[in-house]
């Protein structure tokens, strides 16, 4: 191999980057649903010029994360329960094609991966850190659906992912005992590893639907209507 045959190292673009954050302060809650993003306030506090934060803005409206309104500006989206409702049932179609290819000779690998993400679940409900829990689902996730090994399902479920934890808003997590979280999610890999693959199936598909569940009773709380 000669120096011509070697690839340039990829890099991120200042773009990118702060694309990168701003998408970490949209699921964290720093940027909130309905918040509004100036291009002079944002280049000011990353220290760039406008045009990064421009283009890195356009990418989040490409994604969904961020709206514009004409003469108006660019918004953080908000999300209604008809929009949590697809979020989810996207989910479930990227998460379950996921599944398929991992029962298709994936699985072991799969099971292991799974575990960090498990671990750092169990301890954070231990200690009581509803928002901890949460932080590792996404990861959790994550590593399903890379574990397909299919760059499209991962780039399709990744603004879902985020849009997911924008859902629970400043709540963190819809579950009285986070425990109860972590063991469906233990359950799941479980099956994945070595248990009936309808059963995997399945417990995806009740995970999804009881999420839906759960978040339509805290929407209804939170607004003082009936469920």
């Amino acid at each position: 191999m000669t120096m011509f045959d070697l690839e340039p190292v990829a890099r991120q673009s200042t773009a990118e980057l702060i694309a990168d954050r701003l998408r970490i302060a949209i699921m964290r809650g720093a940027l909130a649903p309905g918040a509004q993003l100036g291009e002079t306030d944002l280049a000011a506090k990353f220290d760039v010029s406008r045009g990064p934060v421009r283009e890195a803005m356009q990418r989040l409206v490409s994604e969904g994360l961020l709206h514009s309104i004409r003469h108006r500006g660019i918004f953080v989206i908000e999300l209604t329960m008809d929009d949590i409702e697809d979020v989810y049932f996207a989910r479930a179609a990227i998460e379950r094609g996921a599944l398929c290819r991992i029962l298709d000779g994936r699985r072991e690998a799969t099971h292991a991966a799974l575990g960090p993400a498990v671990e750092m679940m169990l301890a954070a409900a231990d200690r009581g850190d509803a928002a901890g829990v949460s932080d590792a689902d996404q990861p959790y996730h994550e590593v399903l659906v890379q574990s397909s090994a299919s760059p499209r399902l991962v780039r399709a479920a990744r603004t879902l992912l985020i849009e997911t934890r924008m859902c629970l808003g400043a709540l963190q997590t819809t579950y009285e005992d986070v425990h109860e979280q972590v063991a469906e999610h233990a359950a799941l890999r479980d099956a994945i590893g070595s248990g009936p693959g309808e059963i995997a199936y399945r417990l995806l598909a009740d995970h999804m639907e009881d999420a839906v569940a759960r978040l339509r009773v805290q929407r209804a709380s939170v607004s003082g209507t009936s469920a």
